[in-house]
């Protein structure tokens, strides 16, 4: 059995695959195998491979909040009452401006990376977001610009 750290790592076709298609997201298979020189067959099962670990996550396109008319983004920090984790997390889902929700440790218990078309749409957003019982304090700030852009690419 291999080793964990190894099970994970990224040999040099994976990683230019990965780059090909980072490139080009849209090219299919067949022109992926010509751009690397190696068999159709080959990209297919290590696209295969790839999915089935969880490196590739998705093939859904990339949307840009910005272009679809939400040019706000924040984030707000959450504490909640103890044990009520699962609720709140309902409660933001049913939320479409919420976009990320990641649990943490420090000061509050939930980071949320939100979007809003305005700072006064923002305000009816977190209104909503503060809306749940179990939600006991939040703190939010606003990105004022985005430099380097969420990326995964580099690690490969």
């Amino acid at each position: 059995m291999p080793e964990p750290e190894r099970a994970h790592r990224l040999d040099d076709l994976d990683a230019r695959l990965l780059r090909a298609l980072d490139d080009a997201p849209r090219v299919g298979v067949l022109e992926l195998s010509r751009r690397l020189g190696v068999a159709r067959g080959t990209v297919q099962a290590r696209l295969d491979r790839l999915v089935e670990r969880g490196v590739i996550a998705s093939f859904a396109p990339a949307l840009d909040p910005v272009a679809m008319g939400y040019a706000v983004t924040a984030f707000a920090t959450l504490e909640i009452s103890q044990g009520q984790g699962q609720a709140v997390l309902a409660h933001l889902r049913a939320i479409p401006e919420v976009l990320e929700v990641h649990t943490i440790t420090g000061p509050g218990d939930m980071l949320c990376r939100v979007v809003a078309r305005s700072n006064d749409d923002l305000q009816q957003v977190l209104d909503r977001l503060t809306q749940h019982p179990e939600i006991v304090r939040t703190s939010t700030v606003i990105a004022l610009s985005n430099p380097v852009a969420h990326r995964v690419l580099p690690l490969v």
